[in-house]
């Protein structure tokens, strides 16, 4: 079957795609786009979320003719042509990033909560990650980056 969505803003066409294909497969292999990360295909570790039609989702587990039509943002549509989105630059300046197996569904993740919250509680940061796994942090610093941005993003920063 051909699948047409957005992607990242910009129409896209992915063809042959079989019944059981992955959005993640389809966005990875077939659009070119491997910010997202496979590494649990069960939905658990969250390193896939992608935001479909604005809501965040594990991509292994959305099969690919589900996004037919609709709108999907990656952590590559994240940033803008010429600098990091604020939520990656404070990743970067938080010391938030280390294997960065995880970091695209984190910021994903992190970024719609934002859009959504622009002042978070620790709570409100928890759970919107809740669904994000990283083995490597500790957690602290990726808070660290979350509340970082938050504040950049309300001083204007």
């Amino acid at each position: 079957m051909r699948v047409h969505l957005t992607v990242n803003g910009r129409p896209q066409e992915a063809d042959d795609v079989w019944e059981g294909e992955s959005l993640l497969y389809v966005l990875r292999e077939r659009l070119g786009l491997p910010g997202s990360k496979n590494a649990c295909e069960q939905g658990e570790c969250g390193s896939c979320t992608v935001r479909l039609d604005g809501v965040p989702v594990c991509s292994c587990l959305v099969a690919a003719g589900q996004a037919e039509g609709r709108a999907v943002v990656t952590v590559e549509g994240l940033a803008g042509e010429a600098e990091l989105a604020p939520i990656q630059q404070a990743f970067i300046d938080a010391g938030a990033v280390q294997c960065g197996f995880c970091t695209p569904g984190l910021l994903v993740a992190a970024d719609e909560m934002l859009e959504r919250n622009p002042s978070p509680s620790d709570a409100d940061i928890r759970e919107a990650l809740s669904g994000n796994l990283c083995r490597c942090t500790g957690y602290e610093k990726i808070m660290d980056a979350v509340r970082l941005a938050a504040t950049r993003r309300t001083e204007g920063v």
